[in-house]
């Protein structure tokens, strides 16, 4: 594998040079942490090395050119990497390139990308939270793709994974800070041309203010096993930031909706972010709160992180969080974690 990659890598680099118009980029980021875990109704606390505590490791590539009266094309090819072991991916079967692989083209018209990339959920969940896309301290991403013990992955409120494959995005111009992203993902099963994923988000960034939105409804699981058919399910959330220099505040509040279960999902978040010496530094809270039921059970699940994240370089930052979590009739959990993440 290692050859393999190598050996793109320099096929790459020959393309960026050989054309003035054309441009290709290595890129990624490496996050480690250690810490001890325990989560709502867990038995024993497991004490880790991990990877991803703030940000999920990646690399890769990503490439453009120039095609001339304003229109460019480019390509998207990144993978996800597990610090803490070497292994590629999230997850054990996780595609190689699980986060990126597309191909656009852009102009006065936006841009249209097509293959695998971000999901409807993402960015306004990422941004809608202090802690970002951190799927080991951030409130809002757990409650909304991480199962455990104590809370089974029928009470996430995603529908199908932060990534969807097969798909054609829409990306519209800015129009004065409003820009839109339109998803439709293939179903690409024979006699069931009628199922697939759809769906959209929303932005404003307006100086200090900014608004989002998202609406995703799918009935296609992503990324494994691939294209296999599920029960429907939507999910939609509103949410806000507001930028007071002193410190920014993050409010969001969402649903999610099976019909043939009768499961409802119910998500309200709150989180605060205060600079600290002269913004080398910030202190991050944020509160996610989620009534899950099914029929007639109900559950809630409220988990709270309090944190430091320090930046020693522009590219490189050292950050200590401690989180808590509770469930219905479980016993609560305490988690503290420290770590670096670091971007080339």
């Amino acid at each position: 594998m290692k050859k393999s990659l190598i050996a793109m890598g320099a096929a790459l680099a020959c393309l960026g040079t050989a054309h003035a118009e054309s441009s290709v980029q290595l890129m990624g980021l490496m996050d480690a942490y250690a810490g001890s875990v325990r989560m709502a109704g867990d038995a024993d606390r497991t004490s880790v090395v991990g990877s991803g505590g703030l940000t999920t490791s990646w690399f890769g590539f990503k490439g453009t050119e120039d095609l001339g009266g304003g229109l460019k094309a480019g390509f998207l090819l990144t993978s996800f990497l597990r610090v803490d072991t070497g292994s590629p991916g999230r997850f054990n079967p996780d595609p190689f390139f699980s986060r990126d692989a597309s191909v656009s083209l852009s102009g006065g018209f936006g841009s249209v990308a097509l293959g695998r990339g971000m999901a409807p959920n993402f960015l306004p969940t990422i941004l809608l939270n202090p802690f970002g896309d951190s799927f080991t301290v951030s409130p809002l991403v757990l409650h909304a793709n991480m199962s455990t013990v104590g809370w089974p992955a029928g009470n996430l409120t995603t529908p199908a994974d932060t990534g969807w494959s097969n798909q054609i995005t829409y990306t519209t111009p800015s129009f004065g800070g409003l820009k839109a992203n339109l998803h439709y993902q293939f179903g690409e099963q024979a006699g069931n041309s009628g199922k697939s994923n759809i769906g959209l988000n929303v932005m404003y960034f307006g100086g200090p203010l900014t608004l989002m939105g998202f609406y995703e409804r799918a009935d296609i699981s992503n990324p494994v096993p691939p294209n296999s058919l599920m029960n429907r399910k939507s999910d939609w959330m509103l949410g806000g930031a507001y930028d007071f220099c002193m410190a920014k505040a993050y409010l969001t509040y969402g649903q999610a909706k099976v019909d043939a279960t009768d499961f409802t999902g119910k998500t309200f978040s709150l989180g605060a972010e205060v600079p600290v010496l002269n913004k080398a530094g910030a202190i991050k809270a944020a509160m996610a709160r989620t009534k899950a039921t099914t029929g007639p059970g109900e559950a809630t699940r409220t988990t709270a992180s309090l944190g430091y994240d320090h930046f020693l370089s522009k590219r490189t930052d050292v950050y200590a969080v401690g989180m808590y979590d509770k469930v219905t009739d479980l016993s609560s959990g305490t988690s503290f974690v420290v770590g670096i993440r670091h971007r080339f």
